[in-house]
């Protein structure tokens, strides 16, 4: 992983097993239409070697790698 800390849209700093909230209504791609909505919370995240996206695991979709730019802490 980089030496750079991987953020939130507002510049918190996330670590693995955080909670976040999204801050915007997301479509997933690949998953038949499934769309997130704002304001649903995904727990336990992990990061990855990018610092601009995190994995997730949502009730609907396993496995799930989000922009950091759409989430915010919780």
């Amino acid at each position: 992983m980089s030496d750079t800390p991987t953020k939130d849209s507002n510049g918190n700093i996330l670590s693995d097993g955080d909670s976040v909230t999204l801050i915007k209504d997301l479509k997933v791609k690949g998953s038949g239409g499934v769309t997130l909505k704002r304001g649903t919370m995904v727990k336990n995240i992990r990061l990855t070697d990018d610092t601009d996206e995190i994995e997730a695991n949502v009730d609907k979709v396993r496995g799930l790698v989000l922009r950091t730019e759409f989430v915010r802490k919780a």
